[in-house]
């Protein structure tokens, strides 16, 4: 029973729940192993294109994160085993800021996530999974839903592709997350190409993937991050994965899993083509 994926009161747009609360929670739950993984600051030239700024950590805050993780970490060290991790932004044009921050924490980690959350177009960047009406701009600003999936499903792949220093994260986050509005915002394109492209990278770099269960509880999506058809070509590959609830509150822990785990299980047991 792993969670490789939870935010901390660290986290600016989460909820002030103590690391404590999602460490008893986790062995209630049955947990034997966690990953903290807070949203690392961004580069301190990029600036945050959401309304409050409050994307990430501050970088002034990595130290004091680190720490508290660490002592929780040795706290129960006799109950569960609890990883020190970051979930990183890939942002293209700062892979240069992003390797010099992996150089200088990566020591220090266990566990990593390597996400997409913000795109570049014509020299600005727009959040991707902020809200629905944000959404919306993106897909003018874009110019269809299609354009956005595209640009979100070739922006993952550079980020596999792309050198990072011998501290990349080697999990790739919610890498269907462009989906999150998609009940508002449906695409008629098929993305099949991406997806498979995208898996065929993981599997060459020996990445792993992160099964991320908070997309089953959002309104506009109800499905993780990746569905399970997804999963089970990355199973077919070999991919490892590792489930990440993406809790931004201890009450989020386990969210979407009983589900996925159903839906994987229903994939993987339909017969195979001949």
């Amino acid at each position: 029973m792993r969670d490789g994926h939870i935010h901390t009161p660290f986290c600016p747009h989460g909820s002030q729940d103590p690391l404590e609360a999602y460490v008893e929670r986790a062995i209630e739950l049955g947990y034997t192993d966690i990953s903290f993984t807070e949203h690392a600051p961004l580069p301190e030239r990029f600036i945050d294109p959401t309304p409050n700024q409050d994307c990430s950590m501050e970088l002034g805050q990595l130290e004091r994160y680190l720490h508290a993780v660490t002592e929780v970490k040795a706290r129960y060290r006799n109950d569960i085993a609890i990883r020190v991790g970051l979930e990183v932004d890939f942002i293209p044009g700062f892979e240069e800021e992003t390797t010099r921050l992996l150089d200088e924490v990566g020591p220090l980690l266990d566990d990593s996530i390597l996400s997409v959350h913000f795109l570049a177009h014509e020299g600005q960047y727009v959040c991707l999974d902020y809200s629905e009406d944000m959404f919306a701009d993106i897909v003018r600003l874009f110019g269809s839903v299609e354009r956005v999936h595209r640009a979100y499903y070739e922006t993952v792949r550079q980020s596999i592709r792309t050198e990072l220093g011998r501290y990349k994260p080697k999990r790739i986050g919610h890498m269907t997350l462009v989906r999150k509005f998609q009940r508002r915002f449906p695409c008629s394109e098929p993305m099949d190409e991406w997806i498979v492209a995208i898996l065929d990278d993981i599997k060459q770099f020996g990445y792993e993937l992160d099964y991320n269960g908070a997309g089953a509880a959002k309104p506009l999506c109800l499905e993780p991050y990746p569905p399970g058809g997804v999963i089970a070509e990355a199973r077919r590959r070999g991919i490892p994965i590792v489930y990440g609830s993406d809790a931004h509150r201890a009450a989020d822990l386990h969210q979407g899993r009983d589900r996925m785990d159903r839906e994987a299980l229903s994939v993987d047991n339909r017969p195979q083509p001949s």
